[in-house]
């Protein structure tokens, strides 16, 4: 029985890091995360751990209403699963935030996408790639290509994805009544794309 949903995130922050990575993809998204609410409240991917330095990254929890996103735009999507695959994705990703100091940023995968050569590495991921898995691992979604070829712009071509928005993360916030960038939000219907 499917009953609950996941959301799948993609962003563009517009910093020099995502520019230069939009000149290879010509792509509008570059940056892919994982949450189990509408709300974003606990996001989940691999990119920077320091926001004004892309290349110290590993496993990190996002707060999309930081200033690195202020003026990110991003796209929403739902995936319906189970109360089983929810729960193995709960595990598996809680199993990675226990482990975190374990992962690293697959900087070197990333700059091998570029030229379509797989880049597996042990404990190591880039954004997109990390999502992937973690959909694969859970049998959420499949994939056609090798998880270290996925790209952000994957997703939004993936059948098992809804589009629910589209837009600026600070309009995300600001149209749902946030009396601060900092504070949490919710979804209303005129947000929702069906």
């Amino acid at each position: 029985m499917i009953d609950q949903k996941i959301y799948i995130l993609l962003t563009d922050t517009g910093t020099l890091f995502t520019r230069m990575i939009k000149l290879y993809t010509k792509k509008p998204y570059n940056h892919a995360s994982i949450s189990f609410d509408p709300q974003l409240t606990e996001v989940y991917s691999f990119g920077r751990k320091a926001a004004r330095n892309p290349f110290i990254g590993g496993f990190v929890k996002e707060n999309i209403r930081s200033k690195l996103f202020t003026k990110a735009k991003c796209v929403l999507f739902s995936c319906s699963v189970t109360q089983s695959q929810l729960q193995d994705l709960h595990d598996y990703i809680q199993k990675i935030e226990l482990e975190k100091d374990l992962y690293r940023y697959n900087l070197l995968g990333l700059a091998t996408v570029t030229i379509n050569k797989q880049m597996n590495r042990k404990n190591a991921f880039f954004c997109s790639q990390f999502v992937a898995t973690v959909l694969k691992e859970c049998k959420v979604a499949h994939f056609t290509k090798p998880l270290s070829l996925v790209t952000p712009h994957d997703f939004m071509e993936h059948t098992n994805f809804q589009l629910i928005y589209q837009g600026s993360i600070e309009a995300f916030c600001q149209e749902n009544d946030i009396q601060s960038f900092e504070k949490s939000t919710c979804l209303t219907a005129k947000q929702l794309i069906y």
